[in-house]
């Protein structure tokens, strides 16, 4: 997970550790080794250290696979959302990415559409990715769409097939009035029709056009680093609120929270949306993952948010690889930037704001991150689901999510209340918003140590089996043979006796 291997010192340098090697890491971490001088004893450790580290720029690629990962799960998804009905229909065009080479290959489109109509479609949005559906609300009907931005440039171009698409998934629930959420700030998005690109004009009827104000990766990258400077190896304890304001990063944490609120309040409304930034694997990817937790319980499970992350970010291809930068030297490549810590960093926010809403617990998130970097396991690793198919990923690597699943209870909230219908609204507010400090600042020497909260999470969950253990046999013993019988022959004399229920009432928990 090393982002940077640097000499440090020469030959000639003084003084005490002035000499070794530095390594800056990708989990806000700057790691110093002091070495003897005497017979250049770091050549062989940093030669070692730098190709392992970097196996994509030595030619090393296999040394970032280990051996099954999780199957594609588009079409069981889209199955579960109800699909496809007379509505919207699952298409597979794209079965051998040749439609788009960073879409999944199997996609949810209206009905109405014609192969041929998502065709032109497709050579309209960038990098052909053309509106598709990514959930459906069950009641009212009303869908989350995701999409890249149309190529209208600088002349303006229209094009009449992407117009009635649209106008297809407007009509699709009859919504009257289609809202199209932009994330990007309206002067971006002007400012992207000098290469090519754009946004919706007026010449899409019946649609809003709203723009969330969501900054790109470059702003997003250097707010991180901002952060990474006031965490770590030190936290300057005078300046800290004017420092922690200056990074500017809970209030981009604002930014995406409040615009998924619209985006879920407006579908919950029985508004249909459609979502994108500029190609519609960054913001739009935070957007739509973070309404769909917001309106749908299942993603707020274990196994549901599992399902989330392999949907919205790798089926729909976040480039991990781009962002991340596994195993590449170039600590300084304009790609990378932590969109996915990001988006992890407001369902953290979620969790705190709804301490009974998510069946997972803070370490998951943690792990998440950890496994992010370390390249251990191919759930994170290339760009897309077709980079990933030529590698053989599923194939050659292990999936985290077989970690995760084989040690359950070490992610599981013990304060979890299944709630089936809840939308969760959070409090997109400065005020409301926190830093997480078990992440950005665990590497402090003061703040490291083990945490009495998840010693307490194994207590409650192991009390939570225990009580559960003795109702099921209380359960078993009141419905066995001999108890009915004698509860038969005994008449009821007294007003105040209760019934078996109400005798196990002192055994359930809020878990």
């Amino acid at each position: 997970m090393e982002n940077r291997v640097e000499k440090m010192g020469g030959a000639s340098s003084r003084g005490e550790n002035s000499y070794g090697l530095d390594i800056t890491c990708k989990d806000v971490r700057n790691l110093r080794f002091a070495l003897k001088q005497e017979g250049h004893s770091r050549r062989d450790i940093f030669e070692l250290l730098f190709r392992h580290a970097f196996p994509l720029s030595h030619g090393q690629v296999s040394q970032l696979l280990t051996s099954t990962a999780i199957c594609c799960l588009a079409k069981r998804v889209l199955e579960l959302l109800g699909l496809p009905n007379n509505k919207w229909r699952i298409t597979f065009i794209n079965k051998n990415y040749e439609l788009c080479d960073t879409y999944p290959t199997v996609l949810a489109v209206p009905y109405k559409s014609k192969e041929e109509d998502l065709r032109r479609v497709a050579a309209f949005r960038s990098r052909g990715r053309i509106p598709v559906l990514s959930w459906i609300h069950r009641e009212n009907q009303a869908v989350i769409v995701r999409c890249s931005q149309p190529l209208v440039g600088m002349s303006g171009k229209r094009n009449k097939d992407d117009e009635r698409y649209l106008d297809l998934i407007r009509e699709a629930n009859e919504t009257i009035k289609l809202t199209i959420y932009d994330a990007r700030p309206n002067v971006n998005a002007v400012a992207n029709k000098a290469t090519g690109g754009g946004y919706e004009g007026d010449e899409y009827q019946n649609a809003e056009l709203i723009f969330l104000d969501i900054q790109n990766i470059h702003v997003m990258r250097e707010s991180l680093k901002k952060l990474k400077d006031i965490v770590y190896p030190n936290v300057e304890e005078s300046h800290w609120l004017s420092s922690l304001e200056s990074t500017h990063w809970l209030e981009h944490i604002k930014l995406v929270l409040s615009g998924a609120i619209q985006v879920a309040d407006k579908v919950s409304s029985g508004n249909s949306v459609v979502v994108h930034c500029s190609d519609g694997w960054d913001r739009t990817a935070q957007l739509t993952s973070l309404a769909m937790l917001m309106l749908d319980s299942h993603y707020r499970t274990l196994r549901g948010f599992q399902v989330l992350i392999e949907k919205e970010w790798i089926s729909f291809g976040h480039k991990f690889a781009s962002r991340i930068g596994h195993g590449d030297k170039n600590h300084a490549d304009q790609d990378r930037s932590p969109i996915f810590v990001q988006f992890i960093d407001c369902v953290w926010q979620m969790t705190k704001q709804f301490p009974t809403a998510f069946e997972f617990n803070e370490r998951l998130l943690l792990t998440m991150l950890d496994q992010l970097y370390s390249c251990r396991f191919g759930t994170f690793l290339y760009n897309c689901e077709s980079a990933r198919d030529h590698h053989e990923v599923r194939s050659k690597t292990v999936s985290l999510w077989s970690l995760v699943n084989s040690k359950m209870d070490m992610y599981l909230n013990p304060f979890y209340t299944p709630e089936s219908g809840r939308v969760l609204y959070p409090v997109a507010s400065m005020r409301h918003l926190e830093l997480w400090v078990n992440y950005y600042i665990r590497w402090n020497p003061r703040i490291r140590q083990q945490s009495p909260v998840e010693q307490r999470y194994k207590e409650l969950l192991a009390l939570r089996d225990e009580y559960l253990k003795k109702l099921e046999e209380l359960q078993l013993s009141d419905s066995s043979p001999s108890s009915r019988l004698a509860n038969s022959s005994t008449p009821n004399t007294s007003s105040t006796s209760s019934t078996p229920s109400q005798q196990y009432t002192h055994l359930h928990t809020p878990f």
